[in-house]
């Protein structure tokens, strides 16, 4: 059922061993005196069952563990807990899988592609009686129309892996985290008519990177060779693998009841993603001879 169960997990466990040895001292220990009783499951079996939910094609959560962790995985997870109790311990987890996810970023091509999604967390005519993420979330729009919740900011490689990602509210501008989530990366950058604006692309030539977006009907053409016109022209890879991480990964629904179970369901998502083996892509055989001998170089 899940032919990759055993390997997934060792590249948890083994993460978590070396997350305790690394941050466990940066913890602050409670004033408050509680029973320090161990868990009858581990961390590495808590990131292991939510990052499986994303790939199971389950659509909730309840049933996934009901149905095939506690009775077709039992034999992997012979001392899962209930679901309540399960649920209440699933926020433990959001730590570790945020530096897990910030360790398996993917290779460093040198051709990038940004864009940004939404995250919605209600429907929009429930936004002024929504509490689960009051003060977090916002109200934004889209090409679709107005929508409450966050914007959930990416960047992928030609080979469709994900690179780095920020999530924000509703109502920021989706230029703003771009230099952050370009730090360590050089390069192109292809990105939608969001992302236009000269003093933004001067931004992030100090960084070395060279932003390419198609032009508003007012503006005056820009000269860019035809290896550059090719790769932009295939933007809508990253509307794909939008697309993968909202219908497959299920990384956006609208049932949460507790902030920190929502970030664990997203970034749990983004990881099932990355393990996906395969994933939309552009590669060099595709391109034209004559591009090939240009990328070639």
């Amino acid at each position: 059922m899940y032919p990759f169960l055993t390997e997934i997990f060792c590249v948890i466990d083994d993460f978590c061993n070396s997350f305790d040895k690394k941050y466990q001292h940066f913890f602050l220990n409670s004033s408050n005196k509680k029973r320090k009783k161990a868990c009858s499951i581990s961390l590495s079996e808590i990131m292991t069952i939510v990052i499986l939910f994303h790939m199971s094609g389950y659509r909730t959560f309840k049933d996934f563990y009901l149905l095939s962790v506690c009775k077709d995985l039992k034999a992997y997870f012979p001392k899962s807990l209930s679901y309540s109790r399960f649920v209440q311990l699933m926020e433990c987890a959001l730590l570790p899988l945020a530096v897990f996810l910030s360790g398996i970023k993917g290779k460093e091509t040198g051709i990038y592609y940004v864009d940004s999604t939404s995250i919605e967390v209600c429907n929009i005519k429930r936004e002024k009686r929504h509490k689960v993420f009051k003060g977090l979330a916002s109200k934004g729009k889209n090409s679709m129309g107005w929508f409450f919740g966050f914007k959930l900011h990416l960047v992928i490689n030609n080979l469709g892996e994900i690179m780095s990602c920020k999530l924000t509210p509703a109502n920021t501008d989706d230029r703003r985290p771009v230099a952050k989530l370009m730090e360590r990366l050089n390069g192109w950058l292809f990105g939608d008519k969001g992302y236009l604006g000269k003093e933004f692309s001067e931004k992030l030539k100090a960084q070395s990177i060279e932003i390419f977006t198609k032009l508003k009907k007012n503006m005056k053409g820009r000269i860019i060779n035809m290896t550059q016109q090719f790769y932009l022209s295939k933007r809508g890879l990253i509307e794909t693998v939008n697309d993968q991480l909202k219908n497959i990964c299920q990384i956006e629904h609208t049932r949460h009841r507790k902030p920190a179970n929502a970030f664990v369901n997203l970034i749990s998502g983004l990881i099932a993603y990355s393990f996906k083996l395969r994933k939309p892509s552009i590669k060099n055989n595709k391109l034209p001879m004559p591009l090939l001998a240009v990328t070639s170089n």
